[in-house]
């Protein structure tokens, strides 16, 4: 069965719109409060990086109420929020797939780092990764009566395992000197809807959950070792989203050590309109200064 990409970005859009209408003002000051279980700042202070999910807000809200919350009081004049950009043509997700293999990212027109202010392409217009850490950023901001640091989104693609060739590289690198860094990532899918057999299927409750933080923290280790083309191939069987954003982290911050600080899931089987279990896995992880 072909998926329709198109289609798919318009549910995931439907989607985040219903859950940020039934979470409301009430339920976003309750995972604002939820949120301060985690005190980020310092870590984010000291150059280290907050990766928070994008999956269901209704689940993983307060993960990425965290992130907020980290930057807010880690007293930084600048946050640059590293988003995953997700494959919603297929030319795009043709692009993903060769460079993987090994191909040129240089041979494709998506190849660089999008975002505000960016001339070019505008792909990150139509992503959904950072609605919620928008909707938070927002709500916060508001309920201390402050305007808040200056936020810089930025959507790499086609990194290839080779950040320092990326286009644009340069400029995000002396703009993060100044700056506190986060990024996003749903590292984990899983499941029918997501191209796993039954018989390999497993519901969160009875197994899928230990094997996630398995497998995350192998991508973990790969990350900490530096070990770029390992991590793109960490991220094809994991079916991370994060290829590009981890790789430009960790480019970025140099030498780090993460630790995966809370886990929840989203059940996407209603979205892929697949049997159960069809689930997403949303951590909070902090990345440390070693």
């Amino acid at each position: 069965m072909t998926l329709d990409r198109q289609q798919l970005k318009k549910q995931i859009h439907a989607l985040y719109r219903r859950e940020h209408e039934e979470m409301g003002e009430r339920g976003t000051l309750e995972r604002l409060e939820r949120a301060r279980e985690w005190s980020l700042a310092p870590t984010l202070a000291s150059g280290g990086v907050v990766v928070f999910p994008h999956a269901g807000v209704l689940d993983c809200g307060h993960h990425t109420a965290a992130a907020v919350l980290g930057c807010l009081d880690s007293g930084a004049d600048r946050v640059i929020v590293i988003s995953v950009l997700h494959a919603f043509t297929d030319e795009m997700q043709e692009a993903r797939t060769r460079v993987s293999a090994g191909e040129d990212p240089s041979q494709w027109p998506f190849w660089g780092i999008q975002g505000p202010g960016i001339e070019g392409r505008a792909e990150w217009r139509d992503d959904h990764s950072l609605i919620s850490f928008r909707h938070f950023w927002s709500a916060e901001t508001a309920r201390r009566g402050i305007r808040g640091p200056e936020v810089v989104e930025r959507y790499p693609y086609l990194v290839g395992g080779r950040p320092e060739r990326l286009p644009g590289m340069e400029e995000l690198a002396a703009l993060a000197q100044e700056a506190v860094v986060v990024s996003t990532a749903d590292p984990f899918h899983h499941g029918i809807g997501y191209g796993d057999p039954p018989e390999r299927s497993l519901a969160p409750d009875e197994g899928g959950l230990e094997l996630a933080r398995t497998t995350i923290e192998e991508g973990i280790a790969l990350l900490e070792a530096g070990d770029y083309a390992g991590y793109d191939a960490h991220c094809l069987e994991a079916k991370s989203d994060a290829r590009d954003a981890g790789v430009v982290f960790r480019y970025l911050r140099g030498e780090l050590r993460g630790s995966i600080l809370d886990m929840v899931y989203t059940n996407a089987a209603g979205l892929y309109e697949a049997p159960d279990p069809t689930w997403v896995a949303a951590p909070l992880v902090e990345w440390r200064r070693p």
